[in-house]
C-alpha cells in the first residue's frame, strides 16, 4: 500500500507518473467531468421522468443521499492513502486478494462502458447538429471512433492538459444550463410547483424505479481518486474532490429536474418523450440561442466525459497490472509524457469497440448510451458496496474505527445492495435484462483469471 505520495521528492512517482501537478481544481474537474452534469438535463432527467413523473425531483434528491453516504466512505479512505488505483486499491487493502480482484475487474468495466456510453450520446448529439447544419447525417460508427480516438489521443499525451480541457468544457456547460434555469425560476415566480410538491400521480415504486435511473447520473464521481500520484496534497484534495463533487452534482441535478419538469408542463410539451428539453425551454423564456449552445455544450460534454472515463480506467488498468493482474507492460508510464500510455491505449480500445460494433448494427446513440450506462450501474455499485465493507476493516486495522463509521458503512452498503436490486427487479425490457447475465459472466472471468494469475506469480497478488 502507498502512503503519502505527495512526500515523495522525485518528480516522478515509483510508477512513473508525476506528482504534484495537478491542482484541487484540476482534481476536482476529474470528478466532475466524469460525472458529465451536462448529459443529466439534457438525455437522463427526460428518461427519469418517464418513470417518476412529478416525483423525479425527489428520486434524484434521494440518489443523492444514497451518493454522499457512499462519498463519505470514500473519502475516509482518501484521507489515509492516495494511489492511482483508486476503489480497487481501498479494497485491495483490506479484502481478500479474490474479492479486490472483483473491484478491480467491476470498476475497469464501469469506466470502460460509461465512457462508451457518453460516446454514444456524442453520436446522438453530433448528428442533430450535422442535420442542421448540412441537412445531412455521418456514419455513426465513423462519429463514435473519432470521439473515443481523440479521447484517447490527449489522455495519452498529458494528464493535466486533460484536466484543464475537462474543466472549461463542463464549466461552459454548466452556465449556459444555469442561466436557462435561473430564466425560468424568475418567469415562474416565487411560488412552489404545487403538482411536483404534491407528488400528483406519483407512486413509490415508480420514484424507486426513478432512483435507481437517477444514480447512473453520478456515476464516476469517486474518479479524482485515481489521481492520487498526480494530485497535489492527494491526502487533502481527492477527498475534498470527491464530497463536492457529489454535493454540487446533487444540488444541480435536483434543481434542473424540478425546473425542467414545470417548464415542459409550461410548454404543454412531455419532458419524458423530449429529444431536447433544454431548447424548448430557451425559447419558452425568450432565450432561443442558448437552446443550440447547450445542445452543442451537451456534445462537448460528452465527449469531456469519455477522456474523464478513459483517464480513469488507464489508471485502475495500471494498478491491476501492478498487482499482477494484467500484463507487466501494462504497469509502466510513458517517459515523456508520464501517462499510462499502453493502458490508455487499451482502454481506448475496450471503449471504442462496443461503440462501434453496436453503432455498426445500426442501434442508434440513445440506445448505446442506456445501454452502456445501465451495464456500467453494475460495476460502479459493486465497487462502491466492496468500499464500504472495506472502510471498517481498514480503520480497524490503524485504530481509528469508530460507531458513527461503522453506521455509516452499514448505511452505504444498504444503498447500493438496494440500488442493485433496482436493476433487477421488476425485470427490464431486452436487452437490458440480459445484462446482469453479461456481468454476472465477465466477474466470473475476472475470478478465474485471478486464480490462474495468482498460480503464476503469488507474491505479486498480495502486495
Amino acid at each position: 500500500m502507498e502512503q503519502t505520495v505527495a512526500t515523495i521528492p522525485e518528480s516522478k512517482a515509483p510508477s512513473g507518473l508525476r506528482v504534484n501537478i495537478l491542482s484541487p481544481t484540476e482534481t476536482l474537474a476529474q470528478s466532475i467531468s466524469t460525472i458529465a452534469p451536462t448529459t443529466t438535463p439534457t438525455m437522463t432527467i427526460p428518461l427519469v421522468f418517464a418513470l417518476a413523473g412529478n416525483g423525479t425531483w425527489l428520486a434524484y434528491l434521494l440518489a443523492t443521499v444514497a451518493v454522499l453516504l457512499i462519498a463519505l466512505c470514500i473519502s475516509r479512505f482518501a484521507r489515509y492513502t492516495s494511489c492511482s488505483g483508486a476503489l480497487y486499491t481501498y479494497a485491495t487493502s483490506s479484502l481478500p486478494p479474490v474479492v479486490s480482484s472483483i473491484a478491480g475487474w467491476a470498476l475497469l468495466l464501469a469506466y470502460v462502458a460509461t465512457g462508451a456510453a457518453v460516446a454514444g450520446g456524442f453520436i446522438n448529439y453530433a448528428n442533430v447538429f450535422l442535420t442542421v447544419l448540412f441537412g445531412r447525417t455521418a456514419p455513426t460508427t465513423i462519429l463514435g471512433l473519432i470521439c473515443v480516438a481523440a479521447a484517447t489521443a490527449i489522455a495519452y499525451r498529458d494528464v493535466q492538459v486533460s484536466a484543464r480541457l475537462m474543466l472549461w468544457i463542463e464549466a461552459l456547460s454548466v452556465l449556459s444550463i444555469a442561466i436557462v434555469v435561473i430564466l425560468l425560476l424568475w418567469h415562474n415566480g416565487l411560488h412552489i410547483d404545487r403538482p411536483q410538491l404534491h407528488l400528483t400521480g406519483v407512486s413509490p415504486s415508480a420514484v424507486r424505479l426513478g432512483v435507481v435511473l437517477a444514480l447512473f447520473s453520478f456515476v464516476g464521481f469517486e474518479s479524482a481518486t485515481t489521481l492520487g500520484h498526480e494530485a497535489v496534497n492527494p491526502l487533502r484534495t481527492i477527498p475534498r474532490a470527491v464530497i463536492q463533487s457529489a454535493i454540487f452534482c446533487g444540488l444541480f441535478f435536483i434543481l434542473c429536474a424540478y425546473v425542467e419538469t414545470f417548464g415542459m408542463a409550461a410548454a404543454h410539451q412531455d419532458l419524458g418523450t423530449s429529444t431536447a428539453p433544454l431548447s424548448v425551454l430557451a425559447t419558452l423564456v425568450g432565450v432561443r440561442p442558448l437552446g443550440p449552445l447547450i445542445d452543442f455544450g451537451a456534445l462537448v460534454s460528452m465527449f469531456a466525459c469519455t477522456l474523464a472515463c478513459i483517464t480513469a480506467a488507464a489508471r485502475v488498468l495500471m494498478r491491476m497490472a501492478h498487482n499482477g493482474l494484467a500484463h507487466h507492460h501494462l504497469s509502466t508510464a510513458h517517459q515523456k509524457n508520464a501517462t499510462p500510455s499502453s493502458a490508455v491505449l487499451l482502454t481506448g480500445l475496450f471503449t471504442a469497440f462496443p461503440v462501434c460494433a453496436l453503432a455498426a448494427h445500426g442501434i442508434s446513440g440513445i440506445d448505446i448510451y442506456g445501454w452502456m450506462g445501465s451495464l456500467s450501474v453494475y460495476g460502479f455499485m459493486t465497487t462502491y458496496g466492496l468500499a464500504a465493507i472495506a472502510l471498517p476493516i481498514y480503520l480497524k486495522r490503524n485504530r481509528t474505527l469508530t460507531p458513527g463509521t461503522i453506521a455509516l458503512s452499514i448505511a452505504a452498503t444498504v444503498a447500493t445492495l438496494l440500488a442493485l436490486a433496482g436493476t433487477l427487479y421488476p425485470v427490464p425490457a431486452p436487452p437490458l435484462n440480459w445484462l446482469p447475465y453479461f456481468y454476472l459472466i465477465y466477474l466470473l472471468c475476472g475470478i478465474a483469471w485471478y486464480l490462474i494469475t495468482r498460480n503464476r506469480t503469488p507474491q505479486l497478488l498480495t502486495s
